[in-house]
């Protein structure tokens, strides 16, 4: 027990952080209430960096070093979420108690349980990523998911807002409902909750009757679909539109990113017991890295479906925020091409490492999802009906550069970084994506993804002529956009395209630093399974680089508990 606890100071800090945090925002002086963002900021930091040099290799996990690239970004990307959610909770209640148009009650206010859900997420995304047993995983998802629910239904006072809740909360309820099925059938099959003894006992059943268990094979398919919501891919993805345009722009970029990779971090650890923890050369299943039969082809439909859906359906939009939620989608089926792939053979980090794949296009999609959602929380304007009401169609952003030209310039190179327009960030997340499944033998999936890829540039740059070439229209939606006051959600985007221009500069300018590395190996760390000899989480990269794809020497840190390279 005291060696778990040791894992997870990282969370007892976000908890903490949490309760404090619920206290702050019951105050009665407006100063004191304020400190919420900052005291969640610092716990998201500190949270951060015990993840980075505290976080111990956990030799029951399968995959060991899944847990602190995991916890790290979770930190990371939060702290920018965090600077998007400013403003949200009390604006208009607090500017009527700042215009002493009503007495300030702390049963009216909801600042404090809105960051302090938040931090709940957050909390549930880094226990997700340091899960090694089933009711671990469905506690931490449900961790994950049960806050934002109620992040959705209290980020605006319209009555969107409240309908996307709802479709959120059932058909998150449903999911929940299919993947706790499918984790009892795999206990029932293998008589475990440890995602280790699972693996043993697959392995044990594959090497005496030749395959899995059906009953366990049964209770793979259901919890993947039921990651499927997740992940919003298909068929769990149906509510993904109408919630990320009912909840505010804030809240959005964050179910664009949290739930995600809480689910691919799921379906990570849940695939490595049948699949690539056990396989070998001319074992059972075709050899190593390749999923039971059923499994793959099951994977398979839900990456090309959610690809070509995804993709299809988002150059029929007008709204950006919809056009943005079927972007999610399809990127969740460039993602699943990678989970496909596996972790690669052991030894091996890239290009065959789709695991390494799918980490690092996490870090990039997060970066550039929330740049681009900072952008369209950071416009407002007035309706005829005199609210306020964010930007959301592309009349709301045609013609921005001649008005807020820095935002324009953000918007655009978000929009171009999730196309995956070289040479920004999103051009090096895609091309693991890319490397991984035809190293996999996947040939088929990668020439649809390649032409996915294609059809995504064509809605992509809708956005950037719409806000850098075009001009506004004459319903005068751009004209009438002013920016917000809120200068977390301006740090938000800049910081967000800043950081997705220095991954790419910073190592090819660095001679013998920390950054001395190709930008898609910074995720290597998280995608080795235990059976690879795992590198040992030091608190600093490799350095020198060595090329793309080259097997390691079996140089350099290790773990001492490693076992030898094969």
């Amino acid at each position: 027990m005291t060696e778990k606890l040791a894992t997870l100071w990282p969370e007892i800090i976000l908890f903490t952080c949490a309760c404090v945090v619920m206290l702050l925002g019951l105050s009665e002086r407006l100063g004191v209430r304020r400190l919420c963002a900052p005291v969640s900021a610092a716990g998201l930091l500190i949270a951060g960096l015990f993840a980075f040099y505290k976080t111990p290799v956990d030799p029951a996990a399968m995959l060991p070093n899944l847990p602190v690239f995991g916890k790290v970004l979770a930190a990371g990307i939060g702290l920018l979420i965090l600077g998007l959610l400013t403003g949200i909770p009390d604006r208009d209640y607090e500017a009527r108690v700042a215009q002493g148009r009503t007495r300030f009650d702390p049963k009216r206010t909801i600042r404090s349980e809105f960051y302090a859900f938040f931090l709940f997420s957050i909390t549930g995304l880094m226990l997700c990523a340091g899960a090694t047993n089933l009711i671990w995983l469905f506690l931490a998802l449900e961790l994950t998911s049960l806050p934002t629910y109620v992040m959705v239904a209290l980020s605006t006072q319209r009555d969107k807002s409240l309908e996307a809740a709802v479709k959120y909360f059932f058909l998150g309820a449903m999911a929940a409902a299919v993947f706790l099925f499918g984790f009892v059938l795999l206990y029932g099959a293998t008589g475990s909750v440890e995602l280790a003894q699972i693996g043993a006992t697959l392995r044990h059943q594959a090497s005496v009757e030749g395959g899995i268990n059906p009953i366990a094979l049964a209770g793979l398919v259901l919890g993947i679909l039921g990651l499927c919501f997740k992940i919003a891919a298909v068929p769990m993805h149906f509510y993904t539109p109408d919630v990320y345009q009912g909840a505010a722009s804030p809240v959005a970029g964050m179910l664009a990113f949290v739930p995600k990779a809480a689910g691919f971090f799921a379906l990570m650890l849940l695939l490595t017991a049948p699949g690539w923890g056990w396989m070998q050369p001319g074992g059972p299943g075709g050899g190593h890295g390749s999923l039971p039969t059923p499994i793959g082809e099951i994977l398979a439909i839900i990456a090309v479906a959610s690809m070509t859906l995804g993709n299809v359906l988002a150059i029929m939009q007008t709204s950006v925020k919809r056009l943005l939620a079927y972007s999610s989608i399809a990127h969740s089926g460039y993602m699943l091409v990678a989970l496909l792939a596996g972790p690669g053979r052991p030894g091996t980090l890239l290009p065959e490492n789709g695991y390494s794949a799918i980490l690092f296009y996490l870090l990039s999609y997060g970066l550039t999802s929330t740049a681009a959602f900072a952008v369209l929380a950071l416009l407002e304007r007035k309706g005829p009906d005199g609210q306020v009401h964010e930007a959301d169609d592309f009349a709301d952003i045609r013609g921005l550069r001649k008005k807020h030209p820095a935002l324009a310039w953000v918007l655009a190179l978000s929009a171009l970084g999730l196309m995956g327009f070289p040479p920004l960030l999103g051009f090096f997340a895609k091309l693991p994506l890319f490397a991984s499944g035809l190293a996999g033998g996947h040939l088929v999936l990668v020439v649809i993804l390649g032409l996915n890829s294609a059809v995504a540039a064509f809605y992509y740059l809708r956005i950037v002529s719409a806000a850098l070439l075009e001009s506004p229209d004459a319903s005068g939606h751009a004209e009438g956009m002013v920016q917000t006051p809120f200068r977390g959600r301006a740090l938000a985007g800049y910081v967000g395209v800043l950081a997705m221009v220095a991954m790419v500069v910073l190592p090819l300018l660095s001679a013998g630093s920390f950054l001395h590395v190709t930008p898609a190996s910074w995720a290597s760390f998280g995608g080795t399974y235990k059976d690879a000899a795992p590198l040992a989480i030091a608190p600093r990269l490799p350095s020198p680089a060595k090329p793309m794809g080259a097997a390691p020497t079996g140089e350099g840190p290790m773990s001492e508990d490693a076992p030898a390279r094969p």
